[in-house]
């Protein structure tokens, strides 16, 4: 019994060494995690029937993106406006108006030569998704996505892997170049048209969470084994 105590003790001593070590030289892992940097950048677009062209975009805070933080929940949602203005609804910002714009919201932590040279894994997991799926009353729905965003220096060009958030775990990686003045992003991005606020909770949305690193996870079924060998040696 002792010399088994021994060697479970001896294995999570190792285990822990490898949870301690989760980016090497040429991997990394990131995940959702409310304690970190998240920032927020909105585009704005017209709706597809005005011909769907870019009309401007500036940095927005998250919970002005509609993508709020409950503990370890990030829950998105559609866009809200809350100028009655004709720009944003029509006929105008009132119960029941229709948005007039699509909204791009994008979600993410920036960062500038951290993850350069790496293969980025980006992981999280999808509580729910009641948003992807409805329409507005023009025929206009929603998308959204997790993404790693790999940026030239002047951000005049990058590369991209997504996930759609749907159901369940999603797990994306990017092997980044390797130059110390790019910018790495990675996050959530959701489209699709805005909404006055009285009209939200039946478009739905989505929550997301932080998955257990693979290292917690075996401490754990490591743990629980040691209990159940420890019973029925009693």
């Amino acid at each position: 019994m002792k010399s088994f105590i021994r060697t479970i003790a001896a294995s999570s001593l190792a285990i822990s060494a490898l949870v301690g070590t989760g980016i090497t030289s040429n991997a990394a892992s990131v995940g959702v995690d409310p304690s970190a940097a998240w920032g927020g950048y909105m585009n704005v677009f017209e709706l597809p029937s005005a011909g769907g062209g870019y009309q401007w975009g500036s940095g927005w805070g998250t919970p002005d993106l509609c993508a709020n933080w409950s503990g370890p929940i990030l829950t998105l949602s559609p866009n809200v406006i809350g100028d009655p203005n004709p720009y944003w609804y029509t006929p105008s910002g009132v119960p029941g108006s229709v948005g007039n714009k699509i909204m791009d919201a994008n979600m993410y932590v920036d960062t500038t030569g951290v993850y350069v040279g790496t293969t980025l894994t980006f992981e999280g997991k999808v509580l729910a998704n009641t948003l992807v799926g409805h329409v507005d009353a023009n025929g206009n729905g929603w998308t959204s996505v997790a993404f790693i965003k790999d940026f030239a220096p002047n951000f005049s060009s990058f590369n991209t892997v997504t996930a759609p958030l749907v159901n369940g775990l999603f797990s994306i990686s990017m092997a980044t170049i390797n130059d110390p003045a790019r910018h790495v992003q990675y996050g959530f991005e959701t489209i699709g048209p805005d909404v006055w606020v009285t009209d939200v909770a039946p478009y739905g949305s989505i929550q997301i969470t932080q998955v257990p690193e693979p290292g917690t996870l075996a401490l754990l079924a490591l743990g629980l084994g040691v209990s159940a060998y420890i019973r029925r040696r009693q």
